[in-house]
């Protein structure tokens, strides 16, 4: 048995890397399917996709909005007990919010959301590796983004009857910079977790990270479309 120190760093450090590989795949195919379903919803089946929002209107898209949070807490819910159904869960939250952001697309411009979308990718990949590598303990940093989110999610609903498009662009700019910060914690954690338990990680906690990351994404590149995006 070999017990040099410099082999067994290197081996962990390979283990560590297998495990992000692991949850970015499952990030990846969650953005994947979004992004499909949401390019399917406005070309092949752009007029089906118009059809049912009409018929539908406010309240088909209010239903589909309590279906995706209701999703995502079965889904995180199913990724805690490690049950087999976290999976499929989470692929199928991932088809439903590709139509919802099909929906959202639809006001802005190609250009736009290729631009919004190329820039979420960059400053995505940048607070990953800020958070996986940084000594810095992000905890307490998460309780001032969480308290940040919850007064944003206020600040949204009461927008919703100001309708102030000053409003609109602080949320999003501040959206930004929470969901910014989350996707540094989320790494760090996802760092700290695999070296507490010694790579023991079970499956179930690897999707329920996947989620998370993927949901940070998605809100990060919506404010950001918000805010770099010209409406149509």
């Amino acid at each position: 048995m070999n017990n040099n120190p410099i082999i067994m760093e290197q081996s962990e450090m390979t283990a560590l890397n297998r495990f992000y590989a692991k949850i970015y795949s499952y990030v990846a195919a969650g953005i994947g399917i979004s992004a499909i379903v949401a390019y399917l919803s406005l070309t092949v089946f752009l007029q089906a996709t118009y059809n049912l929002l009409v018929g539908g209107g406010q309240m088909l898209i209010w239903g589909i909005m309590i279906a995706e949070i209701s999703l995502v807490f079965v889904a995180s819910s199913a990724a805690a007990k490690n049950s087999p159904l976290a999976l499929p869960l989470f692929i199928a939250y991932s088809a439903i919010n590709g139509f919802t952001i099909s929906i959202v697309l639809w006001a802005y411009t190609g250009q736009d959301v290729l631009l919004s979308f190329v820039t979420a990718v960059g400053m995505f990949a940048v607070m990953a590796i800020i958070g996986a590598t940084t000594k810095k303990n992000l905890s307490g940093m998460r309780q001032a983004f969480i308290a940040g989110l919850v007064g944003i999610i206020i600040a949204s609903i009461v927008n919703m009857f100001l309708r102030s498009s000053g409003m609109s662009f602080i949320i999003s700019i501040i959206s930004v910079i929470i969901f910014a910060g989350l996707i540094a914690y989320d790494n760090q954690r996802i760092r700290y977790v695999f070296e507490e338990t010694g790579g023991q990680v079970q499956e179930g906690w690897a999707i329920s990270m996947a989620l998370q990351l993927y949901l940070d994404f998605i809100n990060l590149f919506l404010n950001l479309l918000r805010i770099l995006g010209r409406r149509d």
